[in-house]
């Protein structure tokens, strides 16, 4: 009896665990996505930078992430766990989505380490060699990629009574176990954006050596930190779960056995919110370790949207006192000539 009770309150426990992690990491997520995009589309300095397209690209699945977890989360609310072992289509459906999801930031991180490292390249050929539509057709040969091969490995998952939704047939298992989980999704990508994120910061170090302009400079020094920061995050963050995956795909846990079951339910709730951290934390590791961005940040926010938004009131206060129309158009044009 003891046994059980300590089960139940394991189960319980990583239940309310998962149901406020989920709020505050979705919280975080929206605000944080969505100042990216701010930024990264509304500078003229980024529109033109391949880093910046990778980097927005990210931050766009991270935003739509970020409602398919926090429907995880609802689901988590109203039945006690994710629903996925109570209908098929939304068992193949959860990892289709999921694995659509962390593969494209995963490899998006790698592209971006990739691109920074040829753009600060000393070699006049290689810094040639990418290109901002070069970019585009990778990014959206990859996302095609990332799509369908998350349809082909999410329709081999199936419901079993005792073990819940996990993969059914042996292949898929063999090839998630040596291929997708410690490879695809594990050491690919960190392999790829370690090693690139770090010879773009050699790079870098040696980069006033050449005949830049002095924005240039700046920017790719801005923003081979950024990058770095946002490697050495996503190593630290993602590796436990990858790791936990490979058990787990392997050696399901069976619901008859409670204490087993719910100290798996446990670990997997501790370890996905730390790996959720991933989608979030772009935006507060660019803010935290570059004070330029902090500066293009507070541009956005105040000369740019905060300014629009006042345009857009008076316009509206125009319309409804049409007495004051012609002060106030004045002095919106006072204030935006200013700047």
């Amino acid at each position: 009896m003891s046994s059980s009770l300590l089960s139940d309150g394991i189960l319980k426990f990583a239940t309310q665990y998962s149901i406020y992690t989920g709020c505050i990491t979705f919280s975080f997520g929206v605000i944080g996505n969505v100042l990216n995009l701010l930024v990264f589309t509304q500078l003229k300095l980024f529109r033109t930078n391949r880093c910046a397209f990778y980097i927005t690209i990210e931050s766009i699945c991270n935003f739509i992430y970020q409602f398919f977890f926090i429907s995880l989360t609802m689901l988590i609310v109203i039945y006690g766990d994710d629903a996925t072992g109570r209908s098929l289509i939304w068992c193949k459906l959860r990892y289709i989505l999921g694995q659509t999801f962390a593969l494209t930031t995963f490899y998006m991180i790698c592209f971006t380490t990739v691109d920074q490292f040829f753009s600060t390249n000393y070699r006049l050929n290689l810094r040639q060699m990418c290109t901002l539509k070069l970019g585009r057709y990778f990014a959206f040969i990859f996302i095609c990629f990332a799509i369908i091969h998350s349809i082909a490995l999410g329709s081999s998952f199936n419901i079993y009574p005792t073990f819940g939704c996990v993969i059914s047939d042996h292949t898929w298992v063999q090839y998630s176990t040596y291929f997708f989980y410690p490879i695809l999704s594990g050491f690919l990508p960190i392999i790829i954006a370690s090693k690139f994120s770090m010879l773009a910061y050699h790079n870098v170090r040696h980069i006033v050596r050449r005949q830049l302009p002095v924005v240039r400079r700046k920017l790719d020094k801005q923003i081979t930190a950024m990058v770095l920061m946002r490697v050495i995050a996503y190593v630290c963050l993602v590796s436990p779960y990858n790791i936990y995956r490979i058990y787990a795909v392997n050696f399901p846990t069976s619901r008859s056995v409670p204490m087993a079951y719910a100290v798996g339910r446990l670990i997997q709730s501790i370890l996905l919110s730390i790996n959720n951290i991933n989608f979030v934390i772009n935006f507060y590791l660019f803010i935290i370790f570059s004070s330029r961005f902090r500066r293009q940040v507070k541009l956005v926010l105040v000369k740019k949207c905060w300014q629009r938004w006042k345009y857009w009131c008076c316009h509206i206060n125009n319309r409804i006192e049409p007495d004051n129309n012609i002060e106030a158009h004045n002095s919106q044009m006072e204030s935006e000539g200013n700047l």
